[in-house]
């Protein structure tokens, strides 16, 4: 084969399209849009390998509209003139519009995007962007508010096996076992051009494909994972919500995501102090000191040895008893204090550091051991610590 295996097996049509379901299925908003041969620009957010690219393709040709591809990491605002130029000379020509397809449109910047806008609105060009990253982040709110903005969603293992059979099709003299294909997908994790490739290595090694020659074709599984970006996020935010749910399994299982995707150990350290604190307080304070120990203790041993250390701490962090009486209180005290007036310090609770300070009232009556002059006399000491304006105000309730 002169092509890629993934280019030759490409869909053409929306019919022929893999996945997506609630976007290209009967009345789904993008093939409605064929349909109607109305296209108009979006914007394609979604993980690798699961048809932004293909899905880009498939719609200018449906309506009819010179394809231009581009992509924004290797590309520059000079080309995107010269596309833009080409489009107008094609419109004026032809009629024909021009669909512009901008790969990880989120690698440029600001003023690169702008750069899009007045041809976008004039309708020289119809934009498709795809991105990895969240488009709320990294795409400017102007191009976002015209264009549509479309979530692309990982394959289910009966999408990548459907992908797996179409490629078995081209190789007509092989042989694939069921386990070997079992492998594929579980190793795929729903990215179709790694699935793809894997079938083209494995064709490539033996014609008979077994288990043995699967595992040697992929040898390690396709995890997507952007330090920078939203399965960063939401990686973490599944790993402190386990262990805030005191769900020990699941916190291991968001622990190991991170782990083989290679995430800084010490981000993950990071973490578990601020949630020793926020989510467990005093309930039971030893976990903040757990915690800072394992930073201290992940930062001096490295990794792989450190993953122990994060994994022993994190089961001991979803297992502990919870509270977040602190946290809460504190959200209650910093929000009176947006709110409400900052009356004066009480005065016997002001430090009296020299005679003038003194002769004003300064820690006039102040009562420095409450606790001890309750034990002496065997009477309850009545004290208020708090401005007037919040006197008898409770901040800290310890059944939370």
């Amino acid at each position: 084969m002169d092509k890629p295996l993934a280019e030759i097996l490409r869909p053409h049509t929306i019919d022929d399209f893999i996945g997506q379901k609630h976007l290209v299925a009967p009345k789904m908003p993008i093939r409605r849009m064929i349909e109607n041969k109305k296209v108009s620009s979006m914007i394609f957010w979604g993980p690798p390998g699961i048809g932004k690219t293909t899905l880009a393709h498939i719609v200018a040709n449906a309506a009819d509209a010179e394809f231009v591809s581009f992509s924004a990491v290797t590309g520059g605002v000079e080309q995107v003139r010269k596309i833009i130029a080409a489009a107008k000379e094609t419109k004026e020509k032809t009629g024909k519009s021009t669909i512009l397809f901008v790969d990880e449109i989120h690698h440029f910047n600001k003023s690169q995007q702008d750069a899009f806008l007045p041809h976008v609105e004039d309708g020289t060009i119809i934009l498709i962007g795809a991105t990895t990253e969240n488009p709320g982040f990294r795409v400017n709110a102007p191009l976002i508010s015209r264009s549509q903005v479309y979530i692309f969603y990982q394959l289910t293992d009966d999408d990548i096996r459907e992908v797996i059979n179409r490629a078995k099709k081209l190789y007509p003299k092989h042989v694939f076992s069921d386990e070997a294909v079992d492998h594929i997908i579980k190793h795929a994790n729903g990215d179709a051009r790694t699935a793809i490739n894997a079938v083209e290595l494995a064709a490539s090694i033996s014609k008979k494909v077994t288990l043995q020659v699967a595992e040697e074709a992929v040898q390690q599984k396709a995890i997507y994972y952007d330090k920078k970006g939203d399965f960063h996020y939401d990686t973490i935010s599944a790993f402190i919500k386990s262990m805030r749910g005191s769900d020990s399994d699941a916190t291991l299982h968001y622990l190991a995501r991170m782990i083989k995707a290679g995430e800084d150990p010490l981000f993950i350290a990071r973490r578990m102090v601020i949630f020793a604190s926020e989510d467990i307080g005093n309930a039971q304070p030893t976990a903040l000191v757990v915690a800072t120990s394992t930073m201290q203790a992940v930062h001096m041993i490295g990794m792989p040895e450190a993953q122990l250390i994060l994994a022993q701490t994190a089961t001991f962090l979803a297992t502990a008893k919870k509270s977040i009486a602190s946290t809460t209180g504190l959200h209650k005290a910093l929000a009176d204090i947006e709110e409400n007036q900052l009356e004066p310090i009480p005065l016997h609770l002001r430090n009296p550091s020299n005679k003038v300070m003194k002769q004003a009232g300064f820690g006039k009556g102040h009562v420095r051991y409450t606790w001890k002059v309750e034990k002496e006399t065997g009477q309850k000491v009545e004290q208020d610590y708090l401005p007037k304006n919040l006197k008898g105000k409770k901040y800290y309730e310890k059944d939370w």
